[in-house]
C-alpha cells in the first residue's frame, strides 16, 4: 500500500475539471433515468 501511495501524484487543474465534468455527467444521467422511471410509473398508476 505504501508503494501505491508513492506512485500517486496530484492532478493538475485541467485534469481535475475533466474528472469533475465526467462525475457530474454521470450523476445527471443516473438522476434523469431515475426521474423517468418514476414519472412513467406514476403515469401508469393513473390509468
Amino acid at each position: 500500500m505504501v508503494y501505491t501511495l508513492k506512485l500517486t501524484r496530484k492532478s493538475d487543474r485541467e485534469e481535475f475539471l475533466l474528472y469533475l465534468k465526467l462525475v457530474l455527467l454521470g450523476l445527471a444521467t443516473v438522476g434523469t433515468i431515475g426521474f423517468l422511471i418514476q414519472f412513467v410509473s406514476a403515469l401508469l398508476k393513473l390509468r
